[in-house]
């Protein structure tokens, strides 16, 4: 079904489809999502309370302050250079970086005069939105802009790599067989709709992949479907080429590969945002919804020990923050001065809650945060986030 789709959208999906004859779904997903002009993220995706999702960055500026304080420490790890990158990819509406600047400025001046910030952002309209970020050295640059080797200091991103375009594979008979998408005119029963079709795999890369993440000899039962993020593999190595010395964070829900692949997960991660409710069917509300995948962590650190990106840990966002101090934060709402009124009241439970909801391993507190560096001597201290947090 195509109710509630964008029209424009729909009819240059089909023209390219009656061009080729049928497109992958990764193709389609790239259509939906990035058409230059048509596309959901491309005319500004959706975001906070009043759209169809929210981030991290939504429910307060701590999680920006929090990975702020991660980024302190890498300056100083990186000898406190008077020049320190720090790249952002994919930065929605810009809140996290008004948070991460604000919180900088006000805390480490002489590191903030050090920071370029630099946006890689493909929206035009989103980046429109982040106008809003003032009072720093930024740029708004694409990654063909940016000359190899020219970053040092920390490139991160939170919740980028769960929306780029993916595969998806169907097993049957004994081998993986692919997923198209078709337009079918329908007739007198059925409406004119985008159909899926199996096919023989478009590119040896997806067969590699599943030895890349080391689950090729594993056997899936007929009918298990599932998707492999070769964008991904692509974007870290083109970030991988860029960075000469510093770090690299990604932040987002996802899995490594023995839990990603499990046979119980027969219908995959593919999941659709819509006013803040979700579902697994991509071709309705097409351009009118968020769709993504879980994230495959195995295959970002094996593609990093490929590129020379040395594997600095992998853990779950709640232990990361509270590592960098989330726990501290909690406690000093228990132990402060006594609400005035009612409305203190109100707000210290307020916020309370939205701490806890960064926790929450049922919730964002389950993300992954992993992390991988480059050009750094071998004598480095480990990254506070990745320490065991302390318990108040």
């Amino acid at each position: 079904m195509t109710v509630a789709s964008n029209p424009a959208l729909i009819t240059a999906i089909q023209q390219q489809i009656q061009q080729q004859g049928r497109m992958s779904f990764a193709e389609y997903m790239e259509a939906a999502l990035y058409h230059p002009a048509e596309g959901y993220y491309s005319r500004g995706a959706k975001l906070g309370a009043m759209g169809d999702f929210v981030t991290s960055s939504h429910l307060s500026s701590d999680f920006g302050e929090l990975l702020a304080q991660q980024f302190v420490q890498i300056w100083e790890i990186l000898g406190s250079p008077l020049e320190f990158d720090l790249v952002e990819m994919g930065a929605g509406q810009g809140i996290l970086a008004v948070d991460i600047l604000r919180f900088i400025k006000q805390k480490y001046p002489v590191f903030f005069e050090a920071i370029t910030y630099t946006i890689i952002e493909t929206s035009a309209a989103l980046r429109q939105q982040q106008q809003q970020i003032q009072g720093a050295k930024i740029r708004w640059l694409t990654w063909d802009e940016l000359p190899d080797e020219s970053l040092c200091g920390c490139c991160f991103s939170n919740e980028l790599v769960d929306a780029f375009p993916v595969h998806r594979l169907q097993w049957q008979d004994g081998q993986w067989q692919e997923c198209y998408v078709t337009w079918d005119e329908g007739n007198g029963e059925e409406t004119a709709g985008f159909k899926e079709e199996l096919g023989p795999l478009s590119t040896p890369a997806l067969a590699a992949y599943f030895e890349q993440v080391g689950v090729a000899d594993q056997e899936w039962p007929d009918g298990y479907t599932t998707e492999v993020n070769l964008a991904a593999l692509s974007w870290l190595e083109m970030l991988a080429r860029k960075l000469k010395r510093g770090y690299v964070i990604t932040i987002d829900y996802g899995y490594e590969a023995h839990r990603y692949y499990q046979p119980q997960r027969s219908r995959g991660t593919l999941q659709c945002y819509r006013q803040h409710r979700y579902h697994d069917d991509p071709y309705c509300f097409v351009g009118e919804q968020d769709i993504t995948a879980h994230v495959d962590f195995t295959a970002l650190q094996r593609q990093g020990d490929r590129l020379g990106l040395d594997p600095e840990g992998f853990t779950p966002q709640a232990l990361f923050l509270m590592a960098l101090g989330l726990g501290d934060r909690l406690a000093a709402l228990g132990q402060g001065s006594q609400p005035a009124s009612g409305a203190d009241i109100l707000r210290v439970m307020q916020r309370r809650e939205v701490l806890h909801g960064l926790l929450d391993p049922q919730g964002l507190g389950g993300f992954g945060v992993l992390v991988q560096s480059k050009g750094l001597a071998s004598d480095r201290p480990p990254l506070k986030g990745l320490t065991t947090p302390t318990m108040s």
